[in-house]
């Protein structure tokens, strides 16, 4: 077997030139097999794709998707120390088109050798089309293993053509439980950590868990920084002790995890609408803590819950609408936190009040037929004809004024272009004030036909 070779290129593993050189605990800590690698058992479990390719020597380019801290990257090396290849790492954020061309020629002569390469690419994201491209021929013709690591979507990142030649794997944030193995497996195994003779207080390893959102890094950062505040467990012991006073004062300015703009932004707006839309308040106030909390701007969510209270209140229940202009309304005059409580009165209205998506479909199928139709012309009779000339030319003619009509309604006017006949977009649920509404317009368009025959 090869042994891994980190190129000197974008990123240097400056550990390998000065073993005394000062490691972070979360490098000290990065596993070096798949036995210990923690989490993300749903690809690297027993007779999934990534394991058996592992085992089986039969390697595959990747892409690895997932938040931050979740082990993409010793991921990576896990596979590249697996297998009989040789290892490249470049950094997205600091390469260009001339690192990518200097990685390649390395893996060529790797390949006239009869070696294998693995280059891996973090934050694969950052990468310009030209330069995801760039990796194109070389994944085509064997001359590398491209392996690439990124926390955003790769169905919008990645070039579609680059994404066809790899299998993409999504990682998950680690459980709390996985958390907790990590933390005490850096107490249990790090050298430093034994040397400093460090322990942890009852419920602390579960504390730092906890407040650790998913991410090892953070985890292990935040146990490193509490070591340096231990205290000594008494005057005649040497054994420093973290106590949950140090958790809470290490952990007190961390944010959690939301990357406005990233997909994470998304998915919680996505599933603060959705909690909306299905009626349940409760989630709907946990997703809307959860925006404001991570740092999302109010106005932001104000704009998005007007779009709520039309899509999916509409007309059952037009309050809803008053009451998000309103919220939003109120926000930007009181600003924080007053403001905050009056789209939180909105949100919870909105999922509690009926529901009706009528005036959403009807709209998105009406301007489906207006382009499709093009420039169909005004009916005559729906002129507006302030000139005589207009008035010579039958603009208005046998056009009925509603007002003059029975109950103001024209039974079998028409008001659709001749060449695009009746269409019928709005069909009023059974709920909320749309019921009634769908009784009137029954009537009405019964009315219509009679009025034709």
């Amino acid at each position: 077997m090869c042994s891994v070779a980190d190129t000197a290129m974008s990123e240097q593993d400056f550990s390998a030139q000065d073993e005394s050189a000062y490691r972070p605990l979360a490098d000290r800590m990065r596993p070096q097999t798949l036995a210990d690698y923690i989490g993300q058992q749903h690809i690297t479990g027993e007779g999934k794709t990534l394991s058996r390719a592992i085992a089986n020597q039969n390697l595959h380019s990747m892409v690895f998707w997932g938040p931050p801290g979740t082990g993409k990257t010793t991921l990576a090396r896990i596979v590249a120390n697996s297998v009989q290849a040789n290892f490249i790492s470049l950094s997205a954020v600091l390469s260009g088109v001339k690192d990518i061309r200097e990685a390649i020629a390395q893996a060529q002569q790797w390949r006239e050798q009869g070696e294998s390469t693995i280059l891996f690419v973090d934050e694969v994201h950052r990468f310009n089309k030209s330069q995801q491209d760039a990796f194109l021929p070389y994944v085509e013709n064997g001359t590398i293993y491209f392996i690439g690591a990124t926390t955003e979507n790769p169905s919008f990142e990645l070039n579609n053509a680059l994404l066809s030649r790899v299998k993409t794997y999504v990682l998950k944030s680690l459980t709390v439980d996985d958390l907790e193995t990590v933390v005490t497996r850096a107490l249990e195994h790090d050298e430093l950590l034994q040397q400093m003779d460090i322990v942890l207080d009852t419920g602390c390893a579960r504390l730092l868990a906890e407040v650790a959102d998913g991410d090892a890094r953070r985890a292990l950062n935040f146990l490193e920084i509490a070591c340096d505040l231990a205290e000594p467990e008494s005057e005649t012991v040497d054994r420093r002790v973290i106590t949950p006073s140090i958790i809470e004062n290490v952990t007190a300015q961390s944010l959690r995890r939301f990357d406005k703009g990233g997909d994470i932004f998304y998915e919680q707006i996505s599933a603060l609408h959705k909690s909306v839309r299905g009626s349940n308040p409760d989630a709907a106030l946990y997703w809307f803590c959860r925006m404001l909390d991570g740092g999302c701007d109010p106005i932001y969510i104000a704009r998005r819950v007007v779009r709520m209270a039309s899509e999916d209140i509409g007309n059952a229940d037009p309050r809803g609408l008053h009451l998000a202009l309103d919220a939003w309304n109120v926000y930007e005059r009181l600003g924080s936190p007053e403001g905050e409580l009056a789209i939180a009165q909105a949100i919870v209205y909105l999922a509690s009040t009926a529901k009706s998506n009528a005036v959403y479909t009807a709209y998105k199928a009406a301007m489906s037929d207006a382009r499709q139709t093009g420039s169909a012309e005004v009916p005559e009779h729906l002129r507006n004809a302030p000139t005589k000339l207009m008035k010579d030319l039958g603009y208005g003619r046998d056009y009925r004024y509603a007002h003059d009509e029975a109950d103001a309604f024209a039974a079998g006017e028409t008001y659709f272009p001749d060449s695009l006949g009746e269409r019928e977009y709005y069909h009023p649920v059974e709920r909320g004030l749309e019921l009634k509404i769908r009784e009137k317009l029954a009537r009405l368009r019964q009315l219509n036909r009679q009025g034709k025959r």
